[in-house]
């Protein structure tokens, strides 16, 4: 067996990418996904691609995927009817949660509903110290009868078992759970002492209740891929990506879906950080944009930041605290709801407004010509000369021009007194100005600038605004590299099988010494490495990083130390002080060299062999290469002032060296790249499409 396939499954449309490991040749496809079932587009669109490359099916011996299914489930609440278990008298806590405003003067705040609803939320008569003693035991007859009334009264299908301390002492959750899965077996449980053993029970018990919550849905859905699978005669292994950037088994995703909620998009940004290396790029932004949402991510140094909370399902797009914390290892990303399929309307103000609403794969567009009547940024993009109407996917799917330019105009045109053109520029523009701002406050939060980085852009929707994007950004060179369209699942084939763990533990630095702070790591770096073997890794092959979140006594919060990889815990620890300083200056801009430090939480990340995955790709193309200049199409430029004739080249015939300068359009099956008046894009000796931004172009 020598193939490996990728498989991204975005709002509107499935990626994949087929790599064959004995020669680097890499085939891709896309379709749109199958919002009633996107487990049908997966096994479609892996069928229609193994047929095209003549591969059989027995010869591909893995399946990487990658989904935003959990996140879209949980602002949708598409789950199963979810119960809990709480302590007596904190059956409130998921509705007081941190009593913040996300906005001190907005009157009007609005925060998510609780992922379990009160009435499901049951109280035990339990309790432990906060260093794990026991203040009240539990009473196995008392969660006996609260779990039988919950599955009977409530009609369960999953339970959140969530008790104050447990992630100091987890005997009582640990015997709660074994209880209800004798009484219950087909019940789902989810443990928070499992899922997030951090302090702060807020965010354990809501991580908790989202995955208990997603489990249902998740099973069932892996089920039918794996069903799916093996009926195309598919007997690899089938692998599903994580929000952290790793690759992890199904059991293991069966038992923690929470850990999906952004496993697409993170393999996008492994991607970028793979092209980084490759051309040397120490500083760089990570943008996708694809038919629902647009990300970025911000890698420093060659490596991508990463954080221990996300926030789902919120109520404003730019403010932290409108939604649901979530506490899971994740590659740190902003994400706005901007994409091809975003809708265009005009709001309370008379301005044009475009997403976070999107038409999806389902109607999709009005000029895909599936039903949908609203005006989206597609459309957009059509009415303006940018997309070729009969070259979409490489000419799979025809556009309705027409059909286009009716929504723009009926929507936004005759409501705004605009033409069309005016219309659909408006549309166009204020999505580039919505991801410049966005991607703006989350680099002035994390310190970072733009002027000293590249953009490395990619998604369906992406090439035809990066540039923009960049200029807006004061970004001066973009990258695209190959089968920018399907980046992401190409992604999925570089990313090495990983797991983190994380455990709160309060401990005073100077209260222990070199050989106790290797004795309370030991047990984490067991339990993250053993994730990987069960799926098969070999122990000799597991690499292991640490982290410390750590704060100065007195402090109410933390930040992480990174530990020095390859080093023992024991060799570690007499430098400890220094580098808990070191990160704190960084961060701070001073340090307190003399203060005592104490660690909050102890992190491990088990990592597996990188996959072999060569820089140069040998991607096929079905129809052959044409010449490099495919002819002219009429498209709208501010710059020009009117619609004039733009040349459009053929991605594929382009060869290194090649130089296009804007205004122009460069085609690949999955992508059009849309290249400003007065930039310059050259082909670098790997294929990579390198634009340099015009200086002092439209803004």
């Amino acid at each position: 067996m020598q193939y490996r396939i990728g498989v991204d499954i975005g709002g509107t449309f499935t990626d994949f990418a087929l790599i064959d490991d004995s020669n680097g040749a890499l085939s891709i496809h896309k379709q749109l996904t199958t919002p009633e079932d996107p487990s049908r587009a997966v096994i479609e669109g892996i069928e229609a691609l193994l047929a095209r490359r003549n591969v059989a099916a027995r010869d591909v011996r893995s399946v990487v995927h990658g989904s935003t299914l959990v996140t879209n489930a949980v602002i949708e609440r598409r789950g199963a009817a979810t119960g809990m278990l709480v302590n007596k008298g904190f059956k409130d806590v998921l509705d007081i949660a941190n009593e913040r405003r996300y906005d001190l003067y907005d009157l009007r705040c609005r925060y998510p509903d609780a992922m379990v609803p009160r009435a499901l939320r049951a109280e035990i008569d339990a309790r432990l110290h906060d260093d794990g003693s026991v203040v009240k035991a539990l009473d196995p007859a008392e969660v006996e009868a609260v779990v039988r009334d919950l599955v009977e009264r409530g009609k369960i299908r999953a339970l959140a078992i969530c008790f104050l301390h447990s992630f100091a002492n987890p005997e009582h959750e640990r015997v709660a759970a074994e209880i209800v899965r004798r009484l219950y077996p087909d019940l789902y449980v989810s443990v928070s002492s499992e899922v997030f053993p951090f302090i702060r029970e807020y965010e354990r018990w809501t991580t908790t209740a989202i995955n208990a919550f997603a489990q249902p849905m998740v099973d069932a859905y892996l089920a039918n891929i794996e069903r799916g699978l093996a009926k195309l005669g598919v007997v690899g292994t089938f692998y599903v990506m994580t929000s952290s950037g790793g690759v992890v088994s199904c059991d293991t995703a069966r038992r923690f879906p929470v850990r999906m909620l952004e496993s697409g998009p993170a393999a996008g940004v492994l991607m970028s950080t793979f092209h980084a290396r490759e051309l040397g790029i120490s500083n760089l932004l990570s943008f996708d944009m694809g038919g629902t949402t647009a990300k970025g991510s911000i890698v420093r140094g060659g490596v991508p930041r990463k954080a221990y909370e996300l926030e789902v399902a919120r109520h404003h797009e730019f403010k932290p605290g409108s939604g649901l914390p979530v506490k899971i290892p994740v590659i740190d990303m902003i994400e706005i709801g901007a994409g091809g399929g975003g809708i265009a309307e005009v709001d309370e103000r008379n301005l044009i407004r475009v997403g976070p609403r999107s038409a999806g794969a389902r109607p999709g567009p009005a000029c895909y010509g599936l039903g949908g009547t609203a005006a989206t940024l597609t459309d957009a993009n059509l009415v303006l000369g940018y997309y070729d109407a009969g070259f979409f996917l490489g000419g799979k799917m025809a556009l309705d021009v027409s059909a286009a330019k009716s929504a723009v105009d009926e929507r936004i045109g005759k409501q705004l007194d605009l033409n069309l053109t005016r219309a659909a520029w408006g549309i166009h523009e204020i999505i580039n100005e919505d991801v410049a701002r966005a991607f703006r406050v989350h680099a002035s939060e994390i310190g970072f600038d733009y002027r000293n980085c590249t953009m490395i852009a990619f998604g369906g929707s992406g090439p035809a605004h990066a540039l923009r994007v960049a200029r807006k950004l004061r970004i001066p060179r973009v990258v695209f590299p190959p089968a920018s369209g399907v980046m992401s699942a190409i992604g999925m084939l570089v990313c090495p099988m990983s797991f983190q763990i994380a455990r709160s533990r309060r401990t005073a630095a100077n209260d222990i010494d070199a050989a106790r702070f290797a004795e309370l790591f030991a047990p984490i770096d067991a339990e993250a490495s053993r994730f990987l073997v069960e799926a098969g890794v070999s122990g000799k092959d597991i690499r292991l990083r640490r982290a410390l979140d750590m704060r100065y006594r007195g402090q109410g919060y933390e930040i992480e130390v990174p530990l020095p990889e390859g080093a023992l815990p024991a060799d570690i620890f007499g430098s400890l002080h220094a580098l808990f300083d070191a990160s704190y200056e960084q961060i701070f801009s001073l340090s307190y060299v003399d203060a005592p430090i104490e660690i909050v939480n102890w992190k491990v990340e088990a990592l597996g062999p990188d996959p072999e995955f060569g820089a140069r790709l040998k991607l096929g193309v079905e129809d052959g290469v044409g010449k490099k200049l495919k002819g002219t199409r009429k498209a709208y430029f501010p710059e020009q002032g009117d619609y004039a004739d733009v040349p459009v080249y053929d991605r594929y015939a382009l060869v290194p060296s090649d130089e296009v300068v804007g205004p122009a359009f460069i085609e690949e099956r999955e992508a059009t790249f849309v290249i400003g008046v007065g930039d310059r894009v050259k082909v670098d000796d790997i294929g990579n499409l390198v634009a340099e931004i015009a200086v002092g172009g439209g803004k």
